[in-house]
């Protein structure tokens, strides 16, 4: 584990000053925390504190992942969430450009406090590592036609996965969504056909055609072409 250096700034004898106070109340808040862990669950929305080599950072959880309770998606994040120059500062050392990962569950030390801030890169001024021990929690999209009587039945017609960038996900929806724009009740008798977002299920990958290999509109067009054949 990183300790933190501490000193006191100045070198007479008596009270602290404000600025002594302060440090002191962190390190004392970041013991605390250490001590006493608050404990993590799945499901919940809290922000939660991991450990990245000898640092702790702080992370969203991503709900939906499909990996258990061995390993979930995670978002790391600036420990000044959500504070305006903590997004410029989280910029200056790679908080904003990592996206999704997956994380391990061991290395979850509980739910975040904000006794941990200290011990992340950014309380350092460093920025992230390349290597975070983390690989990409990479998206997916689900063509899917829904029975119009009753939207919780069903099927799905094509698996798109996995993105490796968001970006690319959201490109291929947006045509994927042009190309079904006034064909979404027609095409399946009965049916609308929608595209929705989701984690890439790692499990499944079998299912799920590369969009990096074909093009996403064409992948459809075959897809739909099985349904009405």
């Amino acid at each position: 584990m990183k300790r933190p250096s501490f000193r006191r700034c100045g070198h007479a004898p008596g009270a602290l000053s404000t600025e002594d106070q302060a440090v002191v109340d962190q390190f004392r808040a970041m013991l605390t925390a250490l001590r006493n862990p608050q404990p993590w669950t799945s499901g919940g929305a809290q922000d939660i504190a991991v450990r990245i080599g000898p640092f702790v950072e702080r992370a969203h959880t991503r709900p939906g992942d499909d990996h258990g309770p061995d390993m979930i998606a995670v978002a790391l994040v600036h420990p000044d969430t959500p504070h305006a120059a903590a997004y410029l500062h989280g910029r200056q050392l790679g908080y904003t450009e990592r996206g999704w990962l997956r994380c391990e569950t061991t290395a979850i030390l509980g739910f975040w406090q904000p006794g941990y801030a200290m011990l992340t890169h950014a309380a350092a001024n460093l920025p992230l590592p390349d290597d975070l021990g983390m690989e990409p929690a990479h998206y997916a999209l689900y063509l899917e036609a829904r029975r119009r009587d009753d939207a919780s039945a069903g099927y799905t017609l094509l698996r798109l996965g996995p993105y490796t960038q968001t970006r690319h996900a959201q490109q291929d929806y947006d045509r994927l969504t042009a190309a079904l724009d006034g064909r979404e009740t027609t095409v399946v008798p009965g049916h609308r056909i929608s595209a929705r977002y989701a984690p890439f299920d790692v499990s499944d990958h079998q299912l799920f055609a590369d969009p990096y290999e074909a093009d996403a509109v064409e992948l459809l067009a075959h897809a739909l072409a099985g349904v009405s054949a």
